[in-house]
């Protein structure tokens, strides 16, 4: 599917629906929860929380005892991965999966966003949330904003300044541009604090200065000048590929909405989302969202579920003649790029004519 194909619309309202009474998605509820895949799993984010933490530390002992060496870019490549990790964990602690009460999961994510990382929690869990409401929604989704790409033909034949610039090679650009994403979160995170209407923005504001204070003052006392900077830029870009990595198989590349477009439910999330197929090692390096679909369906659920979960939802959208889409790693960034690329067509056609 390319970037520009639309969602077609749920069925009329009053229509049948197979296999029982309510909505297509209540069915779908009907069964998840009849598998008790909504229970929570606190043994496993335990144990999580426990090995992220561990290796987060871990890495910062590495750093200190390797000292002022160039063997310290290994770390700073370690480093990024860890920070990779903890912001899926504070993507779960978002979703509630991990805490019953909403404060514990607050306090537990200012921690680990604002100060284990630099990310400013509250900007993104609002941001975020926006997202998984429109999903891929040309206007109201936050993640198709063109302020640097164009997702859509009609977004680049608008566009002017750098996505215009940048638009006709996008494609080509797409992964080097995410070296510069670690930077934009902590930026935005920052900015984020002149928002009067952001909670707890006093607390967000002393973490998120906390943290860059002690990630500089850390090496700059531990390594001479020029190596602090070059390891500020490996850790930091490797980071924001790494991130840019977990989240472009996921929506991009897929059927976008706009204007009155608005499925029902299950369709506005299952048909602008994809699952990537993988064992154990995709599992862990996306995190859990390569189970997109049953993530958006499902946003609560503990992300080991997700895996027994794709089964029913899968069967689900069969029984009611959705696309369930699921691809290769490779193929979905593959997908990503495509679409990058069709969607800058138009620069492209402008500028040769």
């Amino acid at each position: 599917m390319n970037s520009q194909q639309r969602v077609r619309p749920p069925p009329e309202p009053g229509a049948p629906t197979p296999g029982g009474t309510g909505s297509d998605f209540a069915q779908l509820s009907r069964k998840i929860q009849a598998a008790g895949l909504m229970a929570r799993r606190p043994g496993y984010y335990t144990l999580r929380i426990a090995t992220v933490t561990g290796l987060y530390g871990l890495g910062w002992v590495a750093f200190v005892l390797v000292g002022d060496s160039w063997w310290t870019l290994v770390v700073a490549a370690f480093l990024a991965f860890v920070f990779g990790q903890v912001a899926l964990l504070a993507h779960d602690v978002a979703h509630r999966q991990v805490f019953r009460l909403r404060k514990a999961g607050e306090v537990s994510g200012r921690l680990a966003g604002n100060l284990g990382i630099g990310m400013g929690y509250g900007w993104w869990q609002d941001k975020h949330t926006r997202h998984h409401a429109n999903p891929n929604h040309e206007d109201l989704d936050p993640d198709l904003d063109p302020d640097i790409l164009v997702w859509t033909q009609d977004q680049a034949r608008a566009a002017k300044g750098l996505p215009r610039l940048l638009g006709r090679s996008q494609a080509l650009l797409f992964f080097p541009l995410l070296t510069l994403e670690g930077f934009n979160l902590h930026v935005s995170g920052l900015r984020s604090l002149a928002d009067k209407s952001l909670r707890n923005r006093a607390w967000e504001g002393a973490l998120l200065i906390g943290h860059i204070a002690a990630y500089l003052g850390a090496l700059f006392l531990v390594l001479p000048p020029g190596k602090a900077i070059v390891f500020l830029l490996v850790h930091q870009c490797l980071f924001g590929v790494y991130l840019g990595s977990i989240f472009a198989p996921n929506h991009k590349g897929m059927p976008t909405l706009r204007g009155t477009d608005r499925p029902d439910f299950l369709r506005r999330q299952v048909l602008t989302s994809r699952d990537v197929r993988g064992g154990l090692f995709t599992d862990i390096f996306l995190g859990g969202l390569n189970y997109q679909i049953e993530h958006h369906l499902f946003p609560s659920m503990p992300s080991p579920h997700l895996r027994r979960a794709q089964a029913i939802v899968r069967g689900h959208c069969q029984e009611l003649g959705v696309s369930h889409l699921e691809t290769g790693l490779i193929e979905s960034y593959r997908q990503t790029l495509a679409s990058l690329h069709h969607a800058g067509a138009p620069i492209r056609e402008a500028r040769t004519a």
